[in-house]
């Protein structure tokens, strides 16, 4: 079992990653940023959600094969995402 020194050092990375979309997000506002701003949202999303899945979901310690169906299920949604994104633009 994890300790929970890990679990609260996670739940301080997401918390500041979570900070840093904030601030990313007020940034795109300007126009000339918006592909920026979007661009780094979604891998500060990307990476939150590896930490959630793979630590308080325990994915980290499943067999390698759920892990890939997970990580298709991302890439598959990462996907969707930037195609909705486009037909905004």
């Amino acid at each position: 079992m994890t300790s929970l020194k890990l679990y609260t050092a996670i739940y301080v990375v997401l918390f500041v990653i979570a900070t840093a979309q904030v601030a990313v997000e007020r940034a795109g506002y300007l126009d000339s940023m918006y592909w920026v701003a979007f661009t780094a949202i979604m891998v500060l999303s990307a990476v939150k959600a590896l930490f959630v899945v793979g630590y308080y979901q325990h994915l980290k310690f499943e067999p390698r094969s759920v892990t890939l169906v997970v990580l298709a299920g991302l890439i598959g949604a990462l996907a969707l995402t930037f195609a909705a994104a486009y037909s905004i633009i």
